[in-house]
């Protein structure tokens, strides 16, 4: 039977990590579209912390995890302007985006899994909540900034996801170490979704332009 594993403080820690790394892509990605420094906030706030309320919503998991622990706002919102303080010092601004977004990936799904366990949900509930915590946050960003999200870009994003739930699930399963299999965990997702960038690894293609041959 799959159960919720005992808080880990590891995740704990990185998950405080990944909202102020989501947080500043969404700043970055305000800069190209000269947003004022409001909008900034703003948008780090629902890029941060946006895949976990859908997912809570989904769950019935209340109160939202911003609710009850305000400070995530206050992370979000400190590594929003961060970033406007700190952008023009970083000459690489597009690796330092993808970066960030893959640690905020993978960190926010093994959350999202770790959530689906408190409410007994079932293998793949927890997956998809996993993903959907994962991938939602990037999207609604993306969207906000009139830009083609990343998970409907040509690198793998969602499998990535998907992949790095069930590798921590697995450990969850087998009673492993729980700190030791989330590092690992963090590990092996970062990896694989910065090789996937790297060497433009992607999901077949459907291609359909309704002309009968």
């Amino acid at each position: 039977m799959w159960t919720m594993p005992p808080t880990d403080s590891v995740l704990h820690v990185l998950s405080f990590i990944a909202v102020a790394a989501q947080s500043m892509t969404a700043a970055l990605a305000a800069g190209r579209r000269s947003m004022d420094w409001a909008g900034v906030c703003m948008l780090g706030a629902i890029t941060a912390l946006g895949g976990g309320t859908i997912r809570d919503v989904l769950l019935g998991h209340y109160p939202l995890l911003w609710v009850k622990h305000p400070i995530y706002l206050a992370v979000a919102a400190a590594g929003a302007f961060a970033t406007i303080l700190l952008a023009r010092l970083v000459h690489r601004l597009n690796i330092a985006f993808l970066l960030l977004d893959a640690i905020g990936l993978v960190v926010f799904t093994m959350a999202g899994c770790d959530v689906a366990w408190q409410v007994d949900a079932s293998l793949p509930i927890v997956i998809v909540a996993g993903m959907i915590t994962g991938c939602a946050g990037g999207v609604l960003r993306d969207i906000l900034c009139n830009e083609v999200p990343l998970l409907f870009r040509s690198e793998l994003y969602a499998s990535v996801s998907v992949v790095t739930g069930l590798f921590y699930a697995i450990g969850v399963g087998l009673h492993l170490n729980d700190q030791l299999w989330t590092v690992l965990t963090f590990a092996v997702g970062l990896t694989f979704r910065m090789l996937a960038i790297r060497y433009r690894w992607e999901m077949p293609k459907f291609v359909f332009n309704g002309e009968e041959r």
